[in-house]
């Protein structure tokens, strides 16, 4: 909190410098700070002041910081700041970002920008470029560099170190080297830790690792965040279907993917479009688009809900005091449903719980809810009969019906989002929203048969 309130004073400052257009003040406040703080500025810059003063501030910055500071900015501000610079400045920035990084600002600019981009770039660049903007967006290629250290088994540790230290500058990372055959299969792996301890004139080919984790650069960058999460691994090799080594992904990179998919998990579990914008930079009318289809899908199903209940008009009427408990009831089946699928949705996301599980989940959600709608009948039954004076009979339909839903409603809730999974579809569409409604229909049935069966209404 201490450093939160720190920034927000130096963004004040700085702001205030910029308004006053004291622009030479204003770099040396802010050259002050990391690059990433440096990012963070510029954001609250051009959100508080425009994309001008963002501007002119950006262009007071030494050149290799502003290449920094660009490649850590959102990609709709260095859209914005793209768009407004010139030519040459453009083709600096590209030229200094790291290639993962230059590739994500590739994707989002317009086709002429890249095209003036391309042209001035080495066939071998445009090459690479071309190659890397070809994989699908959400895919390992999408995410890899090619800036790695690569090696050769017949080098020894004595050429490895010298070749690491002229080139590893350039490189994404250096802690995990690459070894290669003539024909650019991925041979083994060896860390940087294993060479500064090793003998100078061992080979690297007697110290690489052969038993190796990669990814195709054609897999899921979801898959890929799961391997990154299961191996704890700072860098992960990406290779092609001849098993040729294309390049790396970074843990920093994966990092965003894992915030990417837990934003997208989020606006799914509550029946929303799925957006990368934030809050307050969506218009009204997006927000409306966003959460108004689901929101229309689940009052239809509440329309069948309410047919239900309209059949059993009749038989209300004769025991007007079961409507008393139909919230009740309805309630404890959705929030039944919803943890069950929480869990289940959880365990899938990170692979505790696989598909072919679904037996033993289902066993195990019958225990719970079983356990789980014992007791709540339990209480609500002394609480009708007693506490509200109803009649034994009464309390047995309301309590038998709470049984019911809750088996059924775990049931549901642990079972859908594995069904999901089975058929392709992503299991957080199963949350909340969706198991309440189908909870709400199970809960009406259940109650309005046993009421049926108990009560002969």
């Amino acid at each position: 909190m201490e450093n939160e309130s720190v920034m927000d004073g130096i963004i004040q400052t700085i702001l205030e410098l910029l308004d006053a257009k004291k622009y030479s003040r204003a770099r040396d406040e802010i050259l002050k700070n990391n690059t990433v703080d440096i990012a963070e500025i510029l954001e609250e810059v051009i959100e508080e002041l425009g994309i001008e003063k963002a501007i002119i501030l950006f262009r007071t910055l030494p050149k290799d910081v502003s290449a920094e500071v660009f490649a850590y900015l959102p990609i709709d501000d260095q859209i914005e700041i793209i768009s407004v610079i010139t030519d040459r400045e453009v083709e600096h920035i590209i030229d200094e970002l790291a290639f993962d990084d230059m590739i994500d600002v590739l994707e989002e600019l317009p086709a002429n920008v890249v095209d003036k981009i391309l042209e001035k770039s080495t066939k071998e660049e445009r090459r690479l470029i071309n190659t890397f903007l070809n994989y699908p967006e959400t895919s390992a290629g999408s995410l890899m560099t090619p800036d790695y250290i690569s090696l050769r088994k017949n080098m020894t540790v004595a050429e490895a170190l010298s070749y690491i230290k002229k080139e590893g500058m350039d490189r994404e990372t250096v802690y995990t080297c690459y070894i290669k055959d003539e024909g650019r299969r991925l041979l083994g792996i060896v860390s940087l830790r294993t060479l500064v301890v090793s003998d100078d004139e061992v080979q690297v080919g007697n110290l690489m690792h052969e038993d190796i984790i990669y990814v195709n650069v054609l897999d899921d960058q979801e898959d890929v965040s799961d391997a990154f999460k299961k191996y704890g691994f700072l860098a992960i090799p990406v290779v092609d279907n001849e098993h040729r080594l294309v390049g790396i992904i970074t843990v920093d990179d994966i990092l965003d993917v894992i915030d990417e998919e837990a934003t997208e998990d989020f606006h799914k579990m509550a029946g929303m479009a799925v957006s990368t914008e934030e809050y307050l930079d969506m218009s009204v009318w997006h927000h409306v688009r966003n959460r108004l289809p689901w929101l229309f899908v689940l009052m239809c199903s509440y329309v069948i809900t309410g047919s239900i209940i309209s059949n059993f008009q009749e038989g209300l009427s004769k025991v007007i005091v079961l409507v008393t408990y139909m919230p009740m009831l309805m309630g404890t089946g959705g929030n039944s449903g919803s943890q069950s699928a929480t869990l289940v949705i959880r365990g899938l996301a990170l692979g505790d719980v696989e598909t072919s599980d679904a037996l033993g989940v289902l066993w195990k959600e019958l225990r719970v809810s079983f356990l789980i709608g014992l007791v709540l009948s339990a209480l609500n039954f002394a609480r009708i009969f007693w506490m509200d004076g109803q009649s034994t009979m009464i309390a047995a339909t309301v309590c038998g019906s709470m049984m019911l839903i809750v088996i059924a409603a775990k049931t549901i809730g642990s079972m859908l989002p594995i069904f999901a999974k089975k058929v392709g579809i992503d299991p957080a569409l199963m949350a909340s929203p969706m198991i309440a409604s189908l909870t709400d229909m199970v809960s009406v049935v259940t109650y309005f048969a046993l009421a049926s069966f108990i009560l002969g209404i």
